[in-house]
Protein backbone atom coordinates (compact mmCIF):
# COMPACT_ATOMS: atom_id res chain seq x y z
CA UNK A 1 0.00 0.00 0.00
CA UNK A 2 2.78 2.87 0.82
CA UNK A 3 4.21 2.21 -2.80
CA UNK A 4 0.53 3.16 -3.85
CA UNK A 5 0.69 6.19 -1.63
CA UNK A 6 3.85 6.81 -2.61
CA UNK A 7 2.50 7.09 -6.39
CA UNK A 8 0.27 9.52 -5.49
CA UNK A 9 2.18 12.14 -3.83
CA UNK A 10 4.98 12.04 -6.61
CA UNK A 11 1.80 12.44 -8.67
CA UNK A 12 0.92 14.92 -6.95
CA UNK A 13 3.82 16.89 -7.05
CA UNK A 14 4.31 15.95 -10.68
CA UNK A 15 1.00 18.18 -10.86
CA UNK A 16 2.72 21.29 -9.41
CA UNK A 17 5.94 20.82 -10.59
CA UNK A 18 4.95 24.35 -12.52
CA UNK A 19 4.33 25.68 -8.92
CA UNK A 20 1.19 26.97 -6.95
CA UNK A 21 1.05 29.92 -10.19
CA UNK A 22 1.05 27.75 -12.34
CA UNK A 23 -2.36 26.04 -11.80
CA UNK A 24 -4.14 29.25 -11.02
CA UNK A 25 -5.24 30.27 -14.26
CA UNK A 26 -7.22 26.56 -14.18
CA UNK A 27 -8.36 27.79 -10.58
CA UNK A 28 -9.88 30.94 -11.90
CA UNK A 29 -11.59 29.47 -15.18
CA UNK A 30 -12.87 27.15 -12.64
CA UNK A 31 -13.90 30.06 -10.04
CA UNK A 32 -14.92 32.45 -12.79
CA UNK A 33 -17.35 29.27 -13.87
CA UNK A 34 -18.97 28.36 -10.51
CA UNK A 35 -19.86 31.64 -9.19
CA UNK A 36 -21.75 32.69 -12.28
CA UNK A 37 -23.76 29.17 -12.51
CA UNK A 38 -24.71 29.67 -9.03
CA UNK A 39 -26.24 33.12 -9.28
CA UNK A 40 -27.85 31.54 -12.93
CA UNK A 41 -29.73 28.88 -10.72
CA UNK A 42 -30.70 31.37 -8.10
CA UNK A 43 -32.04 33.84 -11.09
CA UNK A 44 -34.13 30.59 -12.70
CA UNK A 45 -35.48 29.17 -9.37
CA UNK A 46 -36.55 32.82 -8.17
CA UNK A 47 -38.66 33.32 -11.80
CA UNK A 48 -40.83 30.29 -9.89
CA UNK A 49 -39.60 27.47 -12.41
CA UNK A 50 -40.76 24.39 -10.81
CA UNK A 51 -38.05 22.05 -11.40
CA UNK A 52 -39.02 19.47 -7.83
CA UNK A 53 -36.06 21.04 -6.02
CA UNK A 54 -36.02 23.98 -3.71
CA UNK A 55 -33.34 26.52 -4.32
CA UNK A 56 -31.12 25.65 -1.44
CA UNK A 57 -30.92 22.23 -3.15
CA UNK A 58 -30.58 23.47 -6.31
CA UNK A 59 -27.67 25.63 -5.06
CA UNK A 60 -26.39 22.88 -3.55
CA UNK A 61 -26.04 20.64 -6.31
CA UNK A 62 -24.49 22.69 -8.53
CA UNK A 63 -21.85 23.79 -5.87
CA UNK A 64 -20.49 20.29 -4.99
CA UNK A 65 -20.66 19.40 -8.46
CA UNK A 66 -18.32 21.53 -9.27
CA UNK A 67 -16.01 21.51 -6.07
CA UNK A 68 -15.85 17.30 -6.56
CA UNK A 69 -16.17 17.26 -10.20
CA UNK A 70 -12.87 15.34 -10.44
CA UNK A 71 -14.80 12.61 -8.01
CA UNK A 72 -17.71 12.73 -9.84
CA UNK A 73 -16.40 11.96 -13.48
CA UNK A 74 -13.68 9.70 -12.86
CA UNK A 75 -11.04 10.95 -15.95
CA UNK A 76 -7.32 9.28 -15.67
CA UNK A 77 -4.86 9.11 -18.08
CA UNK A 78 -5.36 5.95 -19.63
CA UNK A 79 -7.44 7.48 -22.24
CA UNK A 80 -3.95 8.65 -23.91
CA UNK A 81 -1.83 5.76 -22.75
CA UNK A 82 -0.89 5.00 -26.14
CA UNK A 83 -0.57 8.33 -28.29
CA UNK A 84 1.04 9.88 -25.01
CA UNK A 85 3.37 6.98 -24.09
CA UNK A 86 2.06 6.17 -20.53
CA UNK A 87 2.55 2.61 -21.19
CA UNK A 88 6.12 2.68 -21.12
CA UNK A 89 6.02 4.05 -17.36
CA UNK A 90 3.13 1.69 -15.94
CA UNK A 91 4.82 -1.38 -17.72
CA UNK A 92 8.51 -0.19 -16.48
CA UNK A 93 7.92 -0.11 -12.72
CA UNK A 94 6.68 -3.62 -10.69
CA UNK A 95 3.44 -2.47 -10.00
CA UNK A 96 0.36 -3.46 -10.60
CA UNK A 97 -0.57 -1.17 -14.22
CA UNK A 98 -4.77 -0.25 -12.53
CA UNK A 99 -3.15 0.25 -9.11
CA UNK A 100 -0.77 3.01 -10.57
CA UNK A 101 -3.43 4.42 -12.85
CA UNK A 102 -5.90 4.61 -9.76
CA UNK A 103 -3.17 6.29 -7.63
CA UNK A 104 -1.97 8.67 -9.48
CA UNK A 105 -5.19 9.47 -10.51
CA UNK A 106 -5.66 10.13 -7.07
CA UNK A 107 -2.61 12.41 -6.73
CA UNK A 108 -3.28 14.64 -9.21
CA UNK A 109 -6.83 15.51 -7.31
CA UNK A 110 -5.31 16.89 -4.42
CA UNK A 111 -4.05 20.19 -5.96
CA UNK A 112 -7.12 20.97 -7.07
CA UNK A 113 -9.25 19.88 -4.13
CA UNK A 114 -6.27 22.46 -1.58
CA UNK A 115 -6.71 24.74 -4.17
CA UNK A 116 -10.18 25.13 -5.45
CA UNK A 117 -12.63 23.10 -3.66
CA UNK A 118 -11.37 23.83 -0.04
CA UNK A 119 -11.73 27.53 -0.03
CA UNK A 120 -14.84 27.92 -2.44
CA UNK A 121 -16.13 25.59 0.42
CA UNK A 122 -14.86 27.62 2.92
CA UNK A 123 -16.46 30.64 1.03
CA UNK A 124 -19.94 29.16 0.22
CA UNK A 125 -22.05 30.84 2.77
CA UNK A 126 -21.33 34.51 1.30
CA UNK A 127 -23.10 33.05 -1.72
CA UNK A 128 -26.02 31.36 0.36
CA UNK A 129 -25.02 27.79 -0.60
CA UNK A 130 -25.62 25.08 2.55
CA UNK A 131 -22.68 22.69 2.09
CA UNK A 132 -23.75 20.17 4.76
CA UNK A 133 -25.62 16.63 3.29
CA UNK A 134 -28.36 15.54 3.90
CA UNK A 135 -27.85 12.33 4.46
CA UNK A 136 -24.01 10.63 6.02
CA UNK A 137 -24.89 7.79 2.95
CA UNK A 138 -23.52 10.65 1.00
CA UNK A 139 -19.98 9.17 1.86
CA UNK A 140 -20.64 5.71 0.47
CA UNK A 141 -22.20 6.68 -2.30
CA UNK A 142 -18.95 8.68 -3.35
CA UNK A 143 -16.86 6.03 -2.54
CA UNK A 144 -19.24 3.63 -5.12
CA UNK A 145 -19.28 6.51 -7.66
CA UNK A 146 -15.69 6.98 -7.85
CA UNK A 147 -15.43 3.43 -8.26
CA UNK A 148 -17.65 2.90 -10.93
CA UNK A 149 -16.05 6.02 -12.73
CA UNK A 150 -12.31 3.72 -12.46
CA UNK A 151 -14.40 1.10 -14.12
CA UNK A 152 -16.09 3.14 -17.04
CA UNK A 153 -12.73 5.04 -17.40
CA UNK A 154 -10.75 1.75 -18.19
CA UNK A 155 -13.70 0.64 -20.54
CA UNK A 156 -13.66 3.51 -22.69
CA UNK A 157 -9.28 3.22 -22.54
CA UNK A 158 -9.88 -0.27 -23.62
CA UNK A 159 -12.00 1.15 -26.64
CA UNK A 160 -9.16 3.74 -27.55
CA UNK A 161 -7.31 0.51 -27.76
CA UNK A 162 -9.58 -1.52 -30.25
CA UNK A 163 -9.71 2.01 -32.10
CA UNK A 164 -5.97 2.78 -32.45
CA UNK A 165 -6.03 6.48 -33.24
CA UNK A 166 -9.13 7.48 -32.60
CA UNK A 167 -8.53 8.82 -29.13
CA UNK A 168 -10.01 12.20 -29.61
CA UNK A 169 -13.34 11.10 -31.06
CA UNK A 170 -13.42 8.72 -28.00
CA UNK A 171 -12.94 11.61 -25.65
CA UNK A 172 -15.01 14.18 -27.61
CA UNK A 173 -17.78 11.32 -27.66
CA UNK A 174 -17.38 10.24 -24.18
CA UNK A 175 -17.17 13.81 -22.59
CA UNK A 176 -20.60 14.65 -24.49
CA UNK A 177 -22.57 11.31 -23.10
CA UNK A 178 -21.21 12.11 -19.54
CA UNK A 179 -22.27 15.64 -19.71
CA UNK A 180 -25.54 14.41 -20.56
CA UNK A 181 -26.18 11.21 -18.73
CA UNK A 182 -24.58 11.43 -15.56
CA UNK A 183 -26.65 13.97 -13.80
CA UNK A 184 -23.40 16.04 -12.70
CA UNK A 185 -24.39 19.55 -15.09
CA UNK A 186 -28.51 18.62 -15.15
CA UNK A 187 -29.67 16.96 -12.78
CA UNK A 188 -30.88 13.60 -14.03
CA UNK A 189 -34.96 14.76 -12.99
CA UNK A 190 -34.97 17.56 -15.42
CA UNK A 191 -34.36 15.54 -18.61
CA UNK A 192 -36.86 15.97 -20.93
CA UNK A 193 -39.62 14.61 -23.05
CA UNK A 194 -40.12 11.46 -20.27
CA UNK A 195 -36.66 10.45 -20.22
CA UNK A 196 -36.00 11.01 -16.86
CA UNK A 197 -37.69 7.74 -15.39
CA UNK A 198 -35.58 5.71 -17.81
CA UNK A 199 -32.48 7.19 -18.02
CA UNK A 200 -31.77 7.09 -14.19
CA UNK A 201 -31.06 3.18 -14.38
CA UNK A 202 -28.65 3.50 -16.87
CA UNK A 203 -24.80 3.25 -15.65
CA UNK A 204 -23.71 6.90 -16.24
CA UNK A 205 -26.84 8.06 -13.84
CA UNK A 206 -25.07 6.05 -11.23
CA UNK A 207 -21.83 9.05 -11.29
CA UNK A 208 -22.07 11.77 -9.59
CA UNK A 209 -25.91 12.87 -10.13
CA UNK A 210 -26.79 9.45 -7.74
CA UNK A 211 -24.39 10.77 -5.76
CA UNK A 212 -25.37 15.00 -5.69
CA UNK A 213 -29.06 13.69 -5.13
CA UNK A 214 -27.96 12.02 -1.96
CA UNK A 215 -25.92 15.05 -0.60
CA UNK A 216 -29.01 17.34 -1.53
CA UNK A 217 -31.96 15.31 -0.31
CA UNK A 218 -33.84 14.81 -3.06
CA UNK A 219 -33.62 11.22 -3.68
CA UNK A 220 -34.22 8.06 -1.04
CA UNK A 221 -30.33 6.81 -0.60
CA UNK A 222 -31.49 2.97 -0.40
CA UNK A 223 -32.74 3.10 -3.81
CA UNK A 224 -29.68 4.75 -4.75
CA UNK A 225 -27.15 2.94 -3.42
CA UNK A 226 -28.33 -0.38 -4.31
CA UNK A 227 -28.52 0.96 -7.93
CA UNK A 228 -24.39 2.28 -7.64
CA UNK A 229 -23.42 -1.44 -6.07
CA UNK A 230 -25.57 -2.90 -9.09
CA UNK A 231 -23.49 -1.23 -11.48
CA UNK A 232 -20.30 -1.55 -9.49
CA UNK A 233 -20.80 -5.65 -9.86
CA UNK A 234 -21.81 -5.59 -13.34
CA UNK A 235 -19.20 -3.10 -14.78
CA UNK A 236 -15.83 -4.22 -12.70
CA UNK A 237 -15.95 -7.74 -13.58
CA UNK A 238 -16.33 -6.65 -17.13
CA UNK A 239 -13.81 -3.97 -17.07
CA UNK A 240 -11.21 -6.21 -16.16
CA UNK A 241 -11.83 -9.18 -18.36
CA UNK A 242 -12.21 -6.51 -20.93
CA UNK A 243 -8.33 -5.06 -20.63
CA UNK A 244 -6.76 -8.06 -19.46
CA UNK A 245 -7.71 -9.20 -23.72
CA UNK A 246 -7.24 -5.55 -24.84
CA UNK A 247 -3.35 -6.04 -23.70
CA UNK A 248 -2.66 -7.71 -26.30
CA UNK A 249 -3.38 -5.03 -28.95
CA UNK A 250 -1.62 -2.16 -27.52
CA UNK A 251 1.21 -0.81 -29.08
CA UNK A 252 2.67 2.71 -28.18
CA UNK A 253 6.16 4.91 -28.72
CA UNK A 254 8.96 2.33 -28.88
CA UNK A 255 7.08 -0.75 -28.78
Amino acid sequence: MFKYIKTAHMACLEKMNGGVLYLMPDIFIKICTLIPLIYMWKAVMASGADIGMSMEQMLTYACVGALLSDMMVVRTQASGWLSEGVLMKLYGRPLSVLGQLFAQTAGRWMPNLALFSLPMALLSPLFGVNLRPASPWFVVSLFLCISLGFAIDILFACLSIKLRNMNWLIDRIRAAIVAILSGTVIPVSLLPLGLAESMKYQPFASLGGATLSIFTGIAEPAGVLRMQAVWNIVLWPAALIIFKKSQEGMVSYRG
